[in-house]
């Protein structure tokens, strides 16, 4: 594992220079919500993460491990509504978002990972690996 860094998408990559174009000329027409916020730090057998998640259910959070790869996924579902009498909508809001980010746990012991969400914050303990010294024995000569 190298430092713990979430996996970044650059805007000066080449081949994302027509689309970053086009967001910096028309503006980008697909509202994205930006990701959350998290802090790694590096407590010696482990990294502890923590991440920003306001006003999230624990059930609106998930956490997939694949190939050395960690996806925090948060999506938020929330509908306002206000009727009349009639039954029909004076004032109707919706909030619909999802947020998704990647982390390298290569180096991470993967089947010791644990996670608590309390008070919108996500906190995951990552064990580090324990290196694997190789033992050396005597080979007898026969």
């Amino acid at each position: 594992m190298f430092g713990m860094l979430p996996f970044d998408r650059r805007d000066d990559n080449m081949f994302n220079l027509f689309d970053n174009f086009e967001k910096k000329f028309f503006g980008n027409t697909a509202a994205t919500l930006p990701a959350f916020r998290t802090d790694i730090r590096d407590q010696g057998d482990k990294f502890l993460l923590e991440a920003e998640l306001p006003g999230f259910n624990k059930e609106d959070i998930s956490l997939e491990l694949k190939e050395g790869i960690l996806t925090i996924k948060a999506e938020h579902k929330e509908q306002d509504e206000e009727k009349n009498a009639k039954g029909e909508y004076i004032r109707r809001e919706r909030r619909y978002g999802s947020f998704a980010r990647t982390f390298d746990v290569s180096g991470i012991n993967e089947s010791a990972i644990t996670a608590t969400y309390n008070n919108g914050i996500l906190e995951l303990v990552l064990p580090k690996q324990t290196p694997v010294i190789p033992e050396s024995r005597q080979i007898a000569i026969g």
